[in-house]
């Protein structure tokens, strides 16, 4: 393997002769290893591309938390400290400023070699994730908060006023609407927005995995950080947080009103400072008197309340959400489509959107990956859905005398048969909020 592609390694040891013994042993292992002697040397050898350091965390002559410091400024890294039973204090404090892990001396050097793999192996699969995350918000980021209706207008004012203070914020609304994107302009509107943006969806994972995933667990060399540590100073999301688990609401609120928590198998108690916002497709307040969330949860969870609204209820802001999904779109494909024709942005404001945003930006990124040339979308590009003049309407008798409870929910039973149990498309049709829609159903216990 050439020197260009091998990891290179700084390591800081004292006295010399180790250094260059550990840096010889590293060469025959595949990495291009540098051994340097003292603090100024070992940040001055930091200055170029570096893939992992090993430093002793205290020497003569070396300040391994201050070269770590550096280190973790300059680049991402994995750094391995070295120490002895005197320091471990300080390499304890090195892992919580951002060490990969710390090694006793005398080296274990086959444990060596096997933490300095897994360690740039985890800071490769890091950056790669931070540059998809990067690529996605440069692609897909589409301002769902684009628009002038007046709906739009409060999110983005509560959303200026709220982005500066560290109270929880919770955001309501239909699946697809975009609250993941308002969640992500509060982050990135707050002073915490050179920090981490975690999202943990609540309802995608079991409980046990959905545990390990809030709170980390002992697993592993270091273990494994959960979202909590992982979003530290910087902004945690939790989306669906109306499937959050019983237990784990209970654990949750400790960490929130203590400040600590503990990983999964373990009794050593962390802080972590973070931000929370949660995302809910369905009202607190019902769950909460159905006894399915906890009502002191709730109310650390809903000091600010933001309703982000559906697509239907905002239909002026069509135009500049088509506009931006155009561009997000052909930047994606690389194509060049200038926009769509008024016929065809006509035809979309006529659609009820049951998915919301979601939807629209599917259907756009549709239309323009398969456009042809750099002609405007017009109405033979849209989706056979969109295109048809209109679709045939099911018909519903109702007895004169029926109460207005039983026709409603004739109405909303038959509205869904139709719809094929689509509940999003069945509320827009009917004119109703998704949540009222499900609280029907809850009440005649059909969800």
């Amino acid at each position: 393997m050439s020197t260009a592609l091998r990891p290179r390694v700084v390591v800081v040891m004292r006295p010399p002769a180790a250094g260059r013994s550990l840096a010889a042993f590293l060469v025959e292992h595949g990495y291009d290893a540098l051994a340097v002697h003292g603090t100024e040397d070992a940040v001055n050898a930091l200055a170029r591309p570096t893939a992992a350091l090993i430093c002793e965390v205290s020497a003569t002559g070396i300040d391994g938390l201050a070269v770590l410091e550096e280190g973790l400024v300059r680049a991402r890294l994995c750094a391995i400290m070295l120490a002895r039973a005197e320091t471990r204090a300080r390499a304890v404090e090195a892992l919580q400023r951002g060490a990969w892990d710390f090694q006793y001396e005398p080296l274990d050097r086959d444990r060596l070699l096997a933490s300095l793999q897994q360690g740039i192996e985890h800071q490769r699969l890091a950056q790669r994730v931070a540059e998809m995350e990067h690529q996605l918000d440069r692609q897909f980021g589409v301002r769902a908060l684009a628009g002038n209706s007046r709906a739009i207008q409060r999110v983005r004012e509560v959303v200026r006023r709220a982005a500066g203070v560290r109270v929880a914020v919770m955001l309501e609304g239909e699946p697809g609407t975009g609250k993941s994107m308002v969640a992500r302009a509060l982050h990135q509107a707050s002073p915490r927005r050179e920090r981490r943006l975690e999202r943990v969806r609540c309802g995608t994972m079991s409980e046990a995995l959905l545990e390990v995933e809030l709170f980390g667990s002992t697993r592993g060399t270091r273990g494994t950080p959960g979202a909590l540590e992982r979003a530290d100073g910087g902004t945690l999301f939790l989306d669906e947080i109306d499937r959050l688990p019983r237990a784990l609401q209970i654990r949750f609120m400790r960490f929130l009103t203590l400040g600590r928590f503990e990983r999964v198998g373990d009794t050593q108690e962390r802080r972590a400072d973070v931000r929370i916002v949660c995302a809910s497709d369905v009202p607190l307040d019902d769950l909460v008197a159905r006894e399915r969330f906890h009502v002191d949860l709730d109310a650390f969870l809903t000091v600010i309340r933001i309703e982000v609204p559906p697509l239907r209820e905002r239909l002026e802001d069509l135009p500049a959400l088509v506009e931006e999904l155009v561009r997000a779109a052909n930047a994606e494909h690389k194509r060049r489509v200038p926009g769509v024709t008024a016929g065809a942005l006509d035809r979309l404001a006529q659609y009820p959107w049951p998915g919301n945003v979601r939807e629209l930006r599917s259907v756009i990124d549709g239309m323009v990956a398969t456009a042809r040339g750099r002609e405007p979308l017009g109405l033979d590009s849209l989706p056979d859905p969109l295109r048809a003049e209109s679709a045939p309407t099911a018909r519903l008798e109702m007895a004169v005398g029926m109460t207005l409870a039983a026709a409603e929910r004739r109405l909303i039973e038959a509205t869904l048969a139709h719809t094929q149990g689509d509940k999003p498309r069945a509320a827009a049709m009917l004119g109703m909020g998704l949540r009222t829609l499900y609280r029907r159903l809850d009440d005649w216990g059909l969800r």
